[in-house]
C-alpha cells in the first residue's frame, strides 16, 4: 500500500441494528483466508445452534464458553481491560462466515504465525486476544475460561476436517485501492456510515453500563498490538461486514479510506512496547499498513500510552 494520504500536519501528507459490533480481529494477528473465501464462495459450514447442546458437563462448558464469548466484559472480567467483547469482531457469536468465525480457526491450529514467529496453538491465539484486542491480560493456560472457550469453538467446528482453512475463515481478501487511502475521504465515510453507532468521537455507546456499540479508538478500544490496528485488516473486515447487516455495500476505496481514518486515532499502548515509539514501530509495526509511530493531526500515534481521546 502506498503511503497513506494524511491530514496536512502529517509527515506524509453504522448504519446498524442493535447488535454489538466492532472493527477487530481474532484477535491480535494477521488475517488468514483460503483462496475460495469471500462472497463468491459456493458454500460455508453451518455451525450448530445452542438448542443442539447436550445436557452434559461438556454441554455446560460449551454454554459457558458461549456466554464468555458474547459478554466477555462480564464473563471474564479479570482479564478484560476495555469495553469490548469477543463477538464484536467475530460476528454472530463467532458463527458468521467471513467475520473471523470460530469454526474457521479451530480446525487450522496449531499453525505458524508471522506475528510472533512461532507455532501457535488455539489456546495461544485465545490468550493473545485478551492481551491485544481486549487490552487485558491472558487467562492462565488451562484455566476454565480458556477451556470453556475452546469447548465452544470445537463445538462450532464439529465435523470439519482438521489441518485446513475452510471457506469463510478470517476475512475475505480485498483488492488494493485504486487511490492511496486518504484520511479526509475516510472521515466522510465514517460520518455517513459508522458514526450512527460508534459516534463521531469513536467512543461507541453504552447503556446502563453495557456496551451496545463498542469504541473504535481511545482508551476503551483495542490496543496497538491488535490485528485491527492494521489498515489492511480493518479494510477487509469493514468491506465484508460493515455497516452491520449491509456488508459489501461500501466500495473497495471507501473501505480502505475509512479503515485508515479509524486507525489514525490513538488507542492503548502496544503491550510489547520497548524503550520508545520508534523502536517499537521498528520491531513490531514496520509495515505500510500500520499507523503506529506516524504523526496525524500533529500527534504521534502510540505516543499517548493511555490512548486518550484525540480532539
Amino acid at each position: 500500500m502506498p503511503a497513506p494520504a494524511l491530514p496536512p500536519t502529517a509527515p506524509s501528507a453504522c448504519r446498524a441494528n442493535t447488535a454489538i459490533i466492532l472493527l477487530l480481529a481474532l484477535c491480535a494477528g494477521e488475517v488468514v483466508t483460503p483462496a475460495a473465501a469471500g462472497p463468491a464462495a459456493a458454500a460455508y459450514p453451518t455451525p450448530p445452534t445452542l438448542s443442539a447442546l447436550p445436557d452434559t458437563p461438556f454441554g455446560a462448558a460449551i454454554r459457558h464458553g458461549h456466554a464468555i464469548f458474547t459478554d466477555t466484559h462480564n464473563g471474564a472480567a479479570a482479564y478484560v481491560g476495555n469495553d469490548l467483547n469477543c463477538t464484536n469482531c467475530h460476528l454472530d457469536a463467532g458463527r458468521q462466515a467471513n467475520a473471523a468465525p470460530l469454526w474457521g480457526a479451530w480446525p487450522a491450529y496449531p499453525e505458524y504465525r508471522k506475528k510472533n514467529h512461532r507455532v501457535n496453538t488455539f489456546e495461544d491465539r485465545l490468550r493473545d486476544c485478551f492481551r491485544f484486542s481486549l487490552n487485558g491480560k491472558p487467562p492462565p493456560a488451562g484455566s476454565a475460561v480458556i477451556a470453556d472457550l475452546e469447548s465452544y469453538a470445537s463445538w462450532l467446528a464439529r465435523g470439519l476436517p482438521t489441518g485446513v482453512s475452510p471457506a469463510g475463515r478470517g476475512y475475505p481478501r480485498l483488492a488494493e485501492p485504486s487511490q492511496t487511502p486518504e484520511y479526509a475521504r475516510g472521515k466522510v465515510v465514517y460520518a455517513q456510515s459508522c458514526a450512527a453507532c460508534h459516534m463521531l468521537t469513536g467512543a461507541g455507546l453504552k447503556t446502563a453500563g453495557h456496551t451496545e456499540f463498542p469504541p473504535l479508538w481511545g482508551r476503551d478500544s483495542f490496543n496497538w498490538g491488535a490485528g485491527m490496528a492494521n489498515v489492511d485488516v480493518a479494510a477487509r473486515f469493514i468491506h465484508a461486514n460493515m455497516p452491520y447487516g449491509r456488508g459489501n455495500t461500501l466500495s473497495v476505496q471507501q473501505a480502505w479510506d475509512v479503515a485508515l481514518y479509524v486507525d489514525s486515532h490513538d488507542r492503548p499502548q502496544d503491550p510489547r512496547y520497548i524503550a520508545s515509539v520508534a523502536e517499537t514501530r521498528q520491531k513490531f509495526h514496520a509495515s505500510p499498513y500500520s499507523m503506529y509511530g506516524r504523526r496525524v493531526n500533529g500527534r504521534l500515534l502510540g505516543g499517548d500510552t493511555n490512548g486518550a481521546p484525540q480532539p
